[in-house]
C-alpha cells in the first residue's frame, strides 16, 4: 500500500484526527488552507459506516471501512509483529479488549479479506488467525505509524534497534519481518 501526499495523526481533546492531503470531496470532512482533508473520529472505537453508498473515491475512507478502529489495528499489529495467532492470545495481550469486541473485529477483518481463520490441526476446537496477502500489504502503513509514534510519543515502547533498522533500511526490515510471518 502506498500513500500519495502527506498524512499523519493529531489529537484535539479526546478526538483522534487522521489527515491526508487529498483532492477528493469526502463527507464529514473539511478542507484547510493546505488542502488537507481531516477525518474526524468522534470515538476511536466506532468503525466507519459500511452502509454508506457514496464513497467519493477517497482511499483513506475506503481503508477506514476495512480496518477503521483501534482494536482492528491492534489485532493486525499482534498478527504482524508479535506472533499472536490464537483468540486467547489476543485477549491476554494486555490491551483490555472484551471478548465480544474481539470476536466482532476478527469477523470483520476476515470478511474484509485481511485475516484468515483456520482450524488448529493440533487442537481442533480452536482456530488459528493469520494475515492474508491483503493484510500483509498493510505492513508499510503499520511501519509508518510506528515510525511516526516513536517520533512524537515520549512513552513509546518501540525498541531502539527496531526503530534504527526501520529508519536506516526499511526495505530490509520489512523483508525480515515478512520472513517471520507464518505461511
Amino acid at each position: 500500500m502506498r500513500f500519495f501526499g502527506r498524512y499523519g495523526f493529531k489529537y484535539r481533546g479526546n478526538t483522534l484526527i487522521f489527515y491526508f492531503t487529498c483532492y477528493l470531496q469526502v463527507n464529514h470532512s473539511y478542507l484547510t488552507s493546505n488542502l488537507q482533508v481531516f477525518f474526524k473520529c468522534a470515538k476511536i472505537t466506532l468503525m466507519v459506516d459500511k452502509n454508506t453508498k457514496v464513497w467519493g473515491g477517497c482511499p483513506v475512507r475506503f481503508g477506514m471501512s476495512q480496518f477503521g478502529d483501534k482494536w482492528s489495528f491492534l489485532i493486525i499489529r499482534d498478527l504482524m509483529f508479535k506472533g499472536r495467532k490464537y483468540y486467547h492470545e489476543f485477549i491476554s495481550a494486555g490491551e483490555g479488549i472484551s471478548t465480544n469486541i474481539l470476536a466482532t473485529r476478527l469477523a470483520d477483518l476476515e470478511s474484509n479479506g485481511i485475516v484468515s481463520k483456520s482450524k488448529d490441526p493440533i487442537k481442533g476446537s480452536r482456530f488459528i488467525y493469520k494475515l492474508t496477502q491483503k493484510g500483509i500489504e498493510l505492513m508499510p502503513m503499520m511501519l509508518a505509524m510506528i515510525d511516526w509514534a516513536e517520533k512524537y510519543d515520549s512513552e513509546t515502547e518501540v525498541p531502539k534497534d527496531f526503530i534504527n533498522n526501520l529508519r536506516n533500511d526499511p526495505d530490509k526490515l520489512q523483508q525480515d519481518l515478512l520472513k517471520n510471518l507464518p505461511n
